[in-house]
Parts: C-alpha cells; sequence; structure tokens
C-alpha cells in the first residue's frame, strides 16, 4: 500500500487505524550513566534531529506523569509529550501526541554489553495519519540513536580531555 513491510503495519476493519513500529539500535564506547543523562536532560535536546527545544525548566527530572511541550523542526505547532514510564539507567517511554488522528509512542532503552553499550530507539505511530506522517519522520528516526551516542561520546571525550580531543604528536607505532 504505502511501500511498508507487512509485520509493521496493523489495521482494523472498523474504523481506519494503522500501527506502524520500527527499532533503532547503536552501539557506543560511551558509559551507561553518559548515555542515560543525555536521554533524561529534557531541557537538551541539541542532539535530537527533530526537536529543537522544549518548556521544562533546568534540572528537571523525567518521571513518569510529566507532560511538557516541544517545538520541531518540521512544525511551527508545538506538540505535547507525555512521560509514561521511566526504569533509572535503563528505559525511557514517552507518548507524543502530535495532531488528532496521530499518536506516537517513543523508548529509549540503554543496555550494557560486551562490545560496549547499546542504545535502542523504538516508535511506534497510531492514528490514521501514521503512513503519511511516516513517510515524513522515517528519516529523521533512522538517526535519532546514532546522533544521541554521537552526542554522548563527544561529551564524555570533552569530560576527560578539556578542551575536546588532542591529536598525539607522535603514531601509534613510532617508538
Amino acid at each position: 500500500m504505502f511501500g511498508f513491510a507487512p509485520k509493521f503495519i496493523r489495521c482494523k476493519k472498523r474504523w481506519f487505524q494503522c500501527s506502524l513500529a520500527r527499532t533503532y539500535q547503536a552501539l557506543s564506547s560511551a558509559s551507561v550513566d553518559d548515555l542515560w543523562q543525555k536521554i533524561v536532560d529534557l531541557t537538551d535536546v541539541s542532539w535530537h534531529p527533530i526537536i529543537t527545544s522544549t518548556n521544562v525548566p533546568n534540572g528537571l527530572v523525567a518521571k513518569p506523569g510529566l507532560i511538557y511541550q516541544a517545538a520541531t523542526r518540521i512544525s511551527p505547532i508545538p506538540i505535547q509529550i507525555f512521560v509514561e514510564r521511566v526504569r533509572p539507567g535503563e528505559l525511557l517511554s514517552v507518548r507524543i501526541l502530535v495532531l488528532p488522528g496521530l499518536e506516537e509512542q517513543v523508548t529509549y532503552q540503554v543496555k550494557s554489553t560486551v562490545c560496549g553499550t547499546c542504545v535502542s530507539y523504538s516508535v511506534t505511530l497510531r492514528g490514521w495519519l501514521s503512513p503519511i506522517f511516516w513517510s515524513f519522520i522515517r528519516p529523521y528516526a533512522a538517526r535519532v540513536a546514532s546522533d544521541l551516542v554521537q552526542a554522548a561520546e563527544k561529551k564524555a571525550l570533552q569530560a576527560v580531555v578539556p578542551g575536546g580531543l588532542k591529536r598525539p604528536k607522535h603514531g601509534c607505532l613510532d617508538f
């Protein structure tokens, strides 16, 4: 119908309502704590490709039941974001109310693995406008996990080496 894989679409026949779901993952060399701090810092969304700013006061911790507004790069209309679940250091689930007929659920999950820290970004769209909206946000959604990892690694590098990464005078194999 719209070029989606069948496992990503589930439609009800009574009233036309679709549900689209997709999960993106990225590996990071940053610690779980660094990544978690980037996710729950609701005031600093500079790493997010769609959201530009929020109305959350500095220092406010994400808790279930928190409702706040965010401005996006796509539309001048502010969106409402509702924090559903929080497991500190592991999971943050939010529900985004974009328009009537469109609802988005986003889940960030952080896990420590042998290869590094894994960040999962899951997006579920519900409503009759979801196929149209998905065609607009798909390229942005694919970048969220990798942009989050890059921002956390950059912050971790700046904390280790003030002023950023400095180039060594000698190569790795120079004696």
